[in-house]
């Protein structure tokens, strides 16, 4: 199974400093201390001083998510902020140069860790602060919003990528037959329901705990919104099973009053199982998103 893209670009601290010291920060970030704090599939992040961060692109295929991302919280991140949610809204949008090639940005730091390890039972005190700021995302999304092919569509557009994945995990044995049965139905059932046909409204699009930040047990902020596009809502709502325990699930279910139907709760059930079965499949050799998808799909199971 692949694990996670290769880098495409080296990026270290010289850089970082270098096309930092090109912005409006100027020279005061000559004085700041820069670290590496994150790295994912798409994009690093550099910490830089106590309240900025630079986020840059490693591969290609990733470079439009810094677009997108502005695009998105530009105008998602002022009605989250309203409520009490903090995210990267970038202060900076960077162009390519002759040392990077990409757009990049830098953001705020927004303080908290990612849920991603945490217990889940303590994920309860956050549920229903995670139901009202997606009811705060989960409006009309505007003709000119990203468009992301690979989420927030059709269930049955994914199918031969889901079943692709199954079966990969079952003769590796990472999953048994019985789990995999299990899981396929829990797809097939989300086939069945009802689809989405309403206007498109905008999702996070990669709406899992290592996305979601807490600070002293409580919801500070959401971040990575490089797939955020218009789109279903069940593909966001498949975090009830990504990052609760059954009570945390019932608690964020709850908090959502009611705006989502019985046919989209089966949409999200099934792309809770999708998104489980890519996290075990492409993430060898990352442990915290193995886990996460291994711990996901134990909740996903009826």
């Amino acid at each position: 199974m692949p694990n996670k893209p290769r880098a495409e670009v080296d990026i270290d601290e010289p850089l970082v400093r270098r096309l930092a010291a090109g912005t409006r920060f100027g020279s005061a970030t000559a004085r700041m201390p820069v670290r590496k704090a994150a790295e994912g599939w798409d994009c690093e992040l550099w910490r830089m001083g106590d309240d900025l961060a630079v986020r840059l692109p490693r591969r290609a295929a990733s470079a439009p998510l810094i677009a997108h991302e502005a695009h998105a919280l530009g105008e998602l991140g002022p009605w989250l902020a309203a409520v009490d949610v903090r995210t990267p809204v970038p202060v900076h949008v960077g162009s390519p140069d002759a040392g990077f090639p990409w757009a990049w940005s830098i953001v705020p730091w927004i303080a908290g860790r990612a849920a991603i390890g945490l217990p889940r039972a303590d994920a309860s005190a956050w549920a229903a602060a995670l139901a009202h700021a997606l009811g705060v995302v989960h409006v009309a999304a505007p003709a000119d919003a990203p468009v992301n092919p690979f989420r927030g569509g059709a269930l049955a557009a994914r199918s031969d990528a889901f079943t692709e994945r199954l079966n990969g995990l079952l003769r590796r044995g990472a999953v048994t037959p019985d789990v995999a049965a299990a899981v396929d139905d829990v797809w097939r059932h989300g086939l069945a329901a009802n689809p989405w046909t309403q206007h498109p409204v905008w999702i996070h699009g990669d709406l899992h705990p290592g996305n979601i930040l807490v600070d002293g047990g409580r919801l500070s902020g959401l971040i990575d919104f490089g797939d955020a596009t218009g789109g279903d809502p069940a593909y966001d709502l498949a975090v009830a099973w990504l990052a609760f325990d059954a009570a945390g699930r019932s608690a964020f279910a709850e908090a959502t009053q009611g705006r989502y139907d019985a046919d989209t709760w089966m949409r999200a059930h099934a792309w809770a199982a999708a998104i489980a079965l890519m996290l075990l499949a492409h993430s060898d050799d990352v442990p915290d998103h193995a886990a996460a998808g291994a711990a996901a799909l134990r909740e996903v199971l009826p």
